[in-house]
């Protein structure tokens, strides 16, 4: 079943509010290999990039 047109304009405006964006460009053919790596490990590239910041910022924090 297709989502509304109002479900899809609740959905941004919630996107909108409670998430930053932010672009990241890698060199080609770099993508998938992030992708098949997340998938195999957290099920998404988000989640994956998400989880690699946390740490890093972890780890640079407790040196």
């Amino acid at each position: 079943m297709p989502v509304s047109k109002a479900q899809q304009k609740a959905t941004r405006k919630y996107m909108k509010n409670h998430y930053d964006r932010l672009e990241m460009q890698v060199p080609k053919g770099k993508k998938e290999k992030i992708s098949t790596h997340a998938i195999e490990h957290d099920g998404s590239i988000n989640k994956f990039l998400n989880r690699a910041v946390d740490e890093t910022i972890e780890r640079d924090n407790n040196n």
